[in-house]
């Protein structure tokens, strides 16, 4: 859609909650770009279930639980070749990056970015098919690079996400299986991100504003997120992750935290295996939290977040239950148009904007 609005057709999506229980304008689920988004996601979601099923991570370590997602990631995998290919997309490259991972992980002995190579290829190819698909293949090789950086940082985040949990459980880390320590971990980041922010800038594009905030500044502050996660470990350079429902990290209303301030941990530990414990690669999805500030009751049990949540969702944010740290803010402090949309004061009148 950045590189050409025209072949990205949008449809009006239905009320929701997290919108306040208004309509929004979306892009059509049938056109290319979308296609291609979910063909690669279901490809990589089949691979990485399967890697889980290796691993035998938790439920997966039982034969009834492995069986069943065995045969949910082989229809997943035949889905998503299914619609890549009538995209025009080779979905082998995907398949054979998979496999060229667990070779290079038996092997033993290589270093950190030979490891990282068969994710960068993968997401490298499913970057550049969008300038096919957009009709600017003048931009194939620089998405291929942003790609390849995307595609590093996805890796190394996984990795430093999931360090100490395989650490404990003696399951394979490219981090431990290389002897690389966090601080050098966290400049394979920082050389990565400044890579794809050089690839970036030489692409052509009708709009570069969600571009580059997803693939800058979101990414940054992911870096931060999971490094702040290590006290005293490498200090953070991006920011503060976003603050409201929609993107990368989402904050909730009810104490999960993986947005809080670079260089500081969270109040709650999240591993791998909880909401936004993931990464990019098809693990746990990007559903973060609100955290509570300091001095703040801390988030009840089940069930009450789950009433909170949905009274926020269904009034913009002005609502705040006392656990959530935006509970003392100001009308536009709470709402989540005015704070994240940057496209309305929806706190000046009663009839907010479609943010």
């Amino acid at each position: 859609e950045a590189q050409n609005p025209e072949r990205s057709p949008h449809r009006k999506a239905g009320p929701c909650a997290l919108r306040g229980m208004r309509s929004a304008d979306v892009v059509d689920a049938r056109s290319e770009g979308a296609r291609l988004a979910a063909a690669v996601s279901l490809l990589l979601a089949a691979a990485k279930t399967r890697d889980h099923i290796v691993d035998r991570d938790k439920a997966y370590g039982r034969k009834l639980v492995a069986v069943g997602a065995g045969h949910m990631a082989d229809r997943w995998d035949a889905a998503g070749a299914r619609t890549g290919s009538a995209l025009g997309f080779d979905a082998s490259v995907l398949r054979k990056a998979v496999e060229r991972q667990a070779r290079l992980e038996a092997v033993g002995g290589l270093g950190l970015l030979e490891l990282t190579e068969p994710t960068e290829t993968a997401v490298a190819a499913a970057f550049a098919h969008t300038a096919v698909l957009a009709g600017k293949p003048h931009n194939v090789e620089a998405l291929g690079e942003a790609g390849r950086f995307f595609g590093r940082l996805a890796h190394l985040i996984d990795a430093v996400e999931d360090l100490e949990e395989d650490r404990a459980r003696g399951v394979y880390n490219p981090l431990l299986a290389t002897g690389t320590d966090l601080a050098e971990a966290r400049r394979y980041c920082e050389d990565a991100l400044h890579g794809l922010r050089l690839a970036i800038a030489d692409l052509d594009l009708e709009d570069r504003r969600l571009v580059k905030a997803l693939l800058d500044r979101e990414i940054g502050r992911s870096v931060d997120r999971v490094f702040a996660a290590y006290p005293g470990g490498p200090p953070g350079s991006h920011g503060p992750g976003p603050q409201g429902p929609y993107g990368p990290s989402y904050q909730d209303p009810y104490g999960r935290q993986p947005g809080h301030p670079a260089g500081h941990p969270p109040h709650t530990p999240m591993g791998p295996g909880s909401p936004g414990g993931g990464d990019w690669s098809g693990g746990g999805g990007g559903f973060g939290g609100f955290g509570g500030g300091h001095g703040r009751p801390r988030r009840p049990g089940f069930p009450i977040p789950c009433f909170a949540d949905t009274l926020v969702g269904c009034t913009c944010g002005l609502y705040q239950p006392k656990w959530s740290k935006y509970r003392d803010k100001s009308c536009s402090g709470r709402c989540w148009c005015t704070r994240n949309g940057n496209c309305c004061e929806c706190c000046d009148s009663c009839d907010c904007c479609d943010c």
